[in-house]
């Protein structure tokens, strides 16, 4: 189990993301939960900000990628203590009942800059080093003006994305169809998340555009070290 790093100022004790794979008879049950779960969310102890999203493969970030098996909870904890005791509240119970597969990931903070719905959930900036797995959440809302011009930006970084080592696992993911777009990718290492970052070349290009296109009224960036993986994903633990 990989030691928790220092907690910044600001930074929740714990985040959480859950994927949750419904088959497909109980799609409709799943898209009235998204809908009946965000009160219960907001009155959930310890739980200082928490996001349903629909997910996708993100390869084109349309809605071309939607897939409506798969939906996913993020949640930024006061305490871990706050996470345990939610495993046995009606929402998750709810959605046991729905899924037929469910992966959870365990993530503690560790660099973070940019807002989202104009709040900073995981902290300020921070350089601490971590040995072990990390996880990357990457989010924006579009201009949008600018949506088709980021769209077609997309899928040359998404080839790139899917061919390189040490990638565990990648979604997109996002509040709505259009124009609330994200990723939550899972890496062995540091070094494996920075390769990408630094030497796709894709990606090199997207990173120099952005501040010329201005294609985001809002972004946020985060990097966590990974402290859980539990459950499956496509029928296998990332």
């Amino acid at each position: 189990m990989p030691t928790d790093p220092p907690r910044s100022p600001g930074a929740p004790a714990l985040v959480t993301l859950d994927v949750w794979t419904v088959p497909p008879r109980r799609v409709a049950g799943a898209l009235w939960r998204m809908a009946a779960d965000r009160p219960a969310l907001a009155r959930t102890p310890g739980a200082r900000f928490s996001k349903l999203m629909g997910t996708g493969s993100g390869r084109t970030f349309t809605v071309r990628d939607a897939d409506p098996r798969r939906w996913a909870l993020l949640v930024a904890w006061a305490e871990a203590d706050d996470a345990d005791r939610f495993e046995r509240s009606a929402t998750v119970q709810a959605w046991r009942r729905l899924a037929a597969e469910r992966l959870q990931v365990r993530l503690a903070p560790l660099t973070s800059r940019g807002r989202w719905s104009g709040a900073e959930p995981f902290g300020g900036r921070r350089r601490d080093a971590h040995e072990g797995p990390v996880a990357s959440i990457t989010r924006a809302r579009l201009h949008p003006a600018r949506a088709a011009s980021f769209w077609r930006s997309v899928p040359p970084v998404s080839q790139q994305l899917h061919g390189v080592p040490g990638l565990r696992c990648a979604l997109g993911i996002g509040e709505a169809p259009l124009g609330y777009q994200g990723t939550f990718s899972l890496w062995e290492s540091t070094d494996a998340l920075r390769a990408f970052a630094h030497r796709t070349s894709a990606h090199r290009d997207v990173v120099r555009r952005t501040p010329r296109e201005g294609w985001y009224a809002e972004e946020l960036f985060a990097r966590f070290a990974v402290l859980d993986v539990r459950g499956t994903l496509d029928g296998r633990t990332p």
